[in-house]
């Protein structure tokens, strides 16, 4: 069996810094348990060791039910939301609306088939946009229409009673 490199420690532990962080956290015990053994070799060892077990932990497939996988799109797509929209009271606004509108899929569509998405838009392009493209889209239309404001955006869906 042949040796892994130092080369190969760092192509698993990318930054480079990783790898670093690793060898002085594995070397910080060292002169206590394993005396007369050169430092780095021991530390070699270990650190070869733990990137080993984390190499098989990212390659290994992990399986999720449909809910599970809808949960975690939705999260980072709230997530993505509030990045674009700083202001945590507009971006309540901006969740609750979406989560009247769609319940935050991506792939909904009104009863009447003319309406679209996580913002249910008309447009034809806004169907075939992905989610973080369409919460773009939606960001835009509300500045536009609503002067940047998601609460005046949602007032106003309150005020004509889309519930």
């Amino acid at each position: 069996m042949n040796k892994l490199s130092t080369g190969f420690i760092h192509r698993c532990a990318k930054p480079v810094g990783i790898a670093q962080d690793y060898a002085r956290y594995l070397t910080a015990l060292l002169p206590s348990t394993l005396v007369g053994e050169p430092v780095h070799r021991v530390a070699r060892r270990r650190c070869l060791v733990v990137l080993a077990g984390l190499c098989v932990i990212g390659m290994t497939p992990a399986y999720a039910t449909k809910d599970v996988k809808q949960t975690i799109s939705i999260d980072s797509l709230k997530l993505y939301a509030h990045s674009r929209i700083i202001n945590y009271k507009e971006f309540q606004c901006f969740n609750t609306l979406i989560t009247k509108e769609s319940n935050w899929r991506v792939e909904a569509i009104n009863p009447n088939g003319n309406h679209f998405g996580l913002g249910q838009m008309r447009n034809t392009k806004y169907r075939n946009l992905d989610g973080y493209r369409m919460i773009d889209w939606s960001i835009r239309y509300i500045g536009h229409r609503y002067s940047g404001s998601s609460c005046k955006a949602f007032a106003h869906w309150q005020k004509h009673g889309w519930h």
